[in-house]
């Protein structure tokens, strides 16, 4: 098992910036996407305790998501809107010039105080490159792109004479200015990533600063963990590890359950499938075929990045309990999707987290 971290566990939100909530169900849901909605639970977030939000990335209706706000300019708004909250902006390679992107955040950072950061994703729905005239390319060279951009985003955010030759990219004695805020630990704009294999878990050893593992059990997020530990080591470098949930609290085990059970029993069946199927074909274009989504079923679809899978359905007690157990593997960061927002935070933040932090102090306690 991995020695945990003594630093308080973070937690992060999904940002609501797509209509259609967090689960592809016809379940009767609390939560809107509009700017308005949006400021108001960022501000109760960060009141709740919160550390990060992530701002999702899509272009064009999919699977539930109709409507779609763009998610840097989103991210920004919600930064301008709050104090403390980090907010990260998720965007593609291929759709974006990473020059042009590391301009955008290095002003989105000093406006911000140094709150900005990126999770750069690789791809997995095909119609949005093809539809905008992109190339698809396939599993691997998504990621070896990823790396690069990855690399010359750091490259222009800390050089005065940025250099960058690469397959992708480019950078020819560039000086960007203004930088981004600089400060101890943190040298730039954090950088996070997600997917399950194998060349994402290296791409994250090598690159990253943050990767995100999709929902999973405590022992299947510690196997990733340690993969993407061992590329870091031969690198040199330390990685940060976030795990996806869905969080359903209620006062009783059965309330919570009984909300699972309705969201899965009012799933939108066609969207769900729709949308099983474009992942698993792209995890299966993996050199091993473990690419994300590959052993997920139907109810695990229902939410899009397997956040029932985490377990956080239950009691607050009940809660607590299971995500400090992904702490006990290596976790990081918990990033959480909720049902009805608004609600469902402020319940979080009242009667979950002072639980996982009694139980932190607890652990403290016992350490030698």
């Amino acid at each position: 098992m991995s020695t945990p971290s003594t630093e308080p566990l973070q937690f992060a939100y999904w940002v609501p910036n797509v209509s259609g909530g967090l689960v592809v169900s016809k379940i009767e849901q609390r939560t809107d996407w509009s700017y308005e909605y949006n400021v108001k639970l960022a501000r109760l977030a960060e009141e709740s305790g919160f550390e990060y939000a992530l701002s999702q990335v899509r272009y064009i209706a999919s699977y539930g998501a109709a409507y779609q706000h763009e998610s840097t300019s989103f991210s920004l708004a919600l930064l301008l809107a709050t104090q403390r909250l980090k907010v990260i902006a998720a965007v593609h390679p291929g759709l974006w010039h990473p020059g042009v992107l590391a301009k955008w955040i290095a002003t989105a950072d000093r406006l911000s105080g140094g709150r900005a950061a990126v999770n750069v994703v690789s791809g997995w729905f095909k119609d949005e490159f093809t539809k905008l005239g992109e190339p698809w390319l396939e599993h691997g060279e998504r990621y070896r792109r990823s790396e690069e951009f990855i690399r010359y985003l750091k490259e222009i955010w800390t050089s005065e004479h940025a250099e960058l030759n690469g397959d992708f990219y480019r950078l020819h004695d560039f000086d960007l200015k203004p930088k981004p805020v600089a400060a101890e630990g943190r040298p730039h704009p954090e950088v996070f990533q997600g997917g399950n294999s194998v060349d994402a878990r290296g791409m994250a050893g090598r690159v990253s600063d943050w990767y995100f593992a999709n929902g999973n059990s405590p022992e299947g997020v510690e196997a990733q963990i340690r993969d993407v530990r061992e590329v870091a080591a031969v690198h040199g470098r330390t990685v940060r590890f976030g795990v996806n949930g869905f969080l359903i609290a209620r006062d009783t085990e059965a309330e919570a359950r009984a909300v699972l059970r309705e969201i899965v029993d009012k799933a939108d069946r066609e969207a769900v499938e729709g949308f099983g199927a474009a992942v698993k074909q792209a995890g299966q274009s993996t050199g091993d075929g473990q690419g994300m989504w590959q052993d997920s079923g139907f109810e695990d679809l229902v939410q899009y990045n397997d956040g029932f899978r985490t377990g956080l359905i239950g009691t607050p007690e009940q809660i607590a309990h299971r995500i400090i157990e992904y702490k006990r593997r290596g976790a990081n960061l918990l990033l959480l999707g909720f049902l009805h927002y608004l609600e469902d935070v402020e319940y979080f933040g009242r009667h979950v987290l002072p639980i996982v932090r009694e139980l932190e102090a607890a652990e403290l306690e016992r350490v030698p």
